[in-house]
């Protein structure tokens, strides 16, 4: 009886167990800032990502040098900086961190393989609280390309340039000196889908 009892729970747990490694690492297991082309709502733009990985810290800087956004996923909080108007806002974590923040709760699929930027990945399709689509993830965690919709909108982004190497941690500090603000209620950060 203990034999058979074993043998079911290891059989019921193995596709279970399977069925959760099949899914890409998210976060980068390393350091790196990755250049992106972005295009979404009839316009286009190039914006980088930086990754402290230790501290799993995401920094966005916007297209333009407007400013920038910082997602902290270890503590769970984020803020923007609005450079011209040397200001600084909280911003909630959902806002902060974006789609990475959707591909936590995702399914995926695994497809094919492809090389962007002159790096490897793999395609998996998503889907998401969010949003659905399909990107392109490298073995250590980094998005080479995604594409898909949310809340009714389509966008595009796709890697142009890929540099690993240890981020400077005051990239990711809120700065000295700025304005704080508050957020409007009810109004989504820049950047924010």
């Amino acid at each position: 009886m203990r034999t058979t009892l074993a043998a079911a729970i290891l059989a019921t747990a193995l596709p279970i167990a399977a069925q959760a490694q099949d899914r890409p690492q998210i976060f980068p297991t390393r350091d790196v800032a990755v250049t992106y082309r972005v295009a979404g709502q009839g316009q286009q733009a190039e914006l980088t990502m930086q990754w402290a990985a230790a501290n799993r810290m995401m920094r966005m800087n916007m297209p333009g040098g407007v400013g920038y956004i910082v997602a902290d996923h270890q503590n769970q909080r984020g803020f923007m900086v609005m450079e011209a108007m040397r200001t600084i806002m909280d911003v909630p974590m959902a806002q902060a961190a974006g789609m990475q923040r959707d591909l936590e709760n995702a399914q995926f699929t695994r497809g094919g393989t492809e090389k962007i930027a002159g790096t490897d990945c793999t395609v998996w399709r998503y889907q998401g609280p969010q949003q659905s689509g399909e990107a392109c993830i490298t073995a250590d965690g980094v998005m080479l390309r995604a594409q898909g919709s949310a809340q009714g909108q389509q966008g595009r982004m796709e890697a142009t340039r890929i540099a690993y190497g240890p981020q400077d941690a005051a990239q990711f500090r809120r700065p000295q000196g700025y304005q704080t603000m508050q957020m409007p209620q009810g109004m989504p950060a820049p950047g924010a889908r």
